[in-house]
């Protein structure tokens, strides 16, 4: 069974359908799903769906769109959100250098508070690093007993490996299947298996053939196809691996 590691079901883009959609992942080759939390009421949201369903997941944490929400009663309160047993990690968090009008300063502080706060909570991160490799490593550096995943993996195949050493997983969206994904595919080639996770970060990012289309965790399969024609594999034994690897990350 696959495991999506980074999904948003709690979107606004599944409320019409949201119930029948999940209810029917099993059916499709999904067994698991970690819904990641963007903000306070985010991520609320997704511990409040991880309880209807047995084989969803949470995480709390504030996006770097909403750092400026971080401060100490807010890792408070998602410290005794961590508590929650569905609740596998703190995320997403990180920086995101994309948008100039967001100031970067702020994000920085954000990120590490949250970091720190998975060093108190135990519990991997879940990261969101766009366009800013070189301040996203030098923070991951200062916390080097606390590892967890970089979602939606955009950077160098060299950046990665430096991770996977320092024990991260890294994480590989549709756009894996995307014609135009060089660094995706040099590293998903580059880096072992034992490394790597699937995600679809639905409703964004859908593989081809859906490309452009509102994503959901039932086209991972397209993902991991296309991985295991990178490795050489079966795609049989890259749900194996992957899964594994996914829930050795959550503690599944």
């Amino acid at each position: 069974m696959l495991f999506d590691t980074h999904a948003h079901l709690n979107d606004s883009a599944f409320d019409l359908d949201r119930d029948a959609l999940i209810a029917a992942l099993p059916q499709k080759g999904v067994g698991y799903v970690l819904n990641a939390g963007c903000s306070l009421a985010s991520s609320k949201e997704c511990i409040s769906l991880a309880e209807k369903y047995p084989f969803l997941y949470a995480s709390v944490g504030s996006h770097p769109d909403s750092a400026d929400e971080v401060c100490e009663e807010l890792l408070e309160t998602y410290l005794q959100m961590s508590h929650h047993p569905k609740v596998k990690a703190i995320g997403e968090i990180g920086l995101d250098y994309y948008y100039e009008d967001f100031d970067r300063q702020i994000q920085k502080n954000a990120f590490q508070m949250q970091m720190e706060l998975a060093r108190q909570a135990d519990l991997p991160v879940i990261v969101h690093e766009r366009d800013a490799h070189g301040d996203g490593m030098d923070v991951v550096c200062k916390f080097p007993d606390v590892t967890g995943v970089f979602h939606c993996y955009s950077g160098e195949a060299e950046m990665a490996k430096q991770l996977v050493k320092k024990g991260w997983y890294i994480g590989f969206t549709g756009v894996l299947t995307f014609k135009n994904a060089r660094k995706a595919v040099e590293t998903a080639s580059a880096i072992p298996l034992e490394r790597i996770v699937l995600e679809t970060d639905c409703p964004y990012m859908a593989p081809v053939p859906y490309r452009g289309k509102r994503n959901d965790p039932g086209y991972l399969c397209h993902t991991a196809q296309k991985l295991a024609e990178i490795k050489g594999l079966l795609v049989e034994k890259i749900i194996e691996i992957t899964t594994e690897n996914a829930k050795r990350l959550y503690r599944i």
